[in-house]
């Protein structure tokens, strides 16, 4: 256990700062799952829906330097790719 008052500090802001990143990771996989759940039950509006929130969500954390940004950006296009393969069926 630190003993000095500016460990105690940054064990706080850490915690603080995993909780925040814990979140909105666990959001991002939400946010992936309801668009993968409306691309295979083939509701193609919803799914175009739900993928512009996914790329609005991905850009967001990677700005916030949860995600690197490089992971958004390829998470974007797989799932880009995957809608349009999708629509071409």
């Amino acid at each position: 256990m630190a003993n000095i008052k500016s460990a105690k500090k940054r064990i706080g802001v850490i915690a603080k700062k995993t909780a925040t990143n814990r979140r909105i990771k666990d959001h991002l996989k939400a946010v992936i799952k309801n668009f993968e759940k409306a691309l295979s039950s083939g509701d193609l509006s919803a799914a175009g829906e739900k993928l512009t929130l996914a790329e609005k969500k991905l850009k967001k954390a990677a700005a916030k330097n949860t995600i690197h940004k490089n992971a958004a950006s390829r998470k974007v296009s797989r799932l880009t790719k995957r809608f349009n393969a999708a629509k071409a069926k």
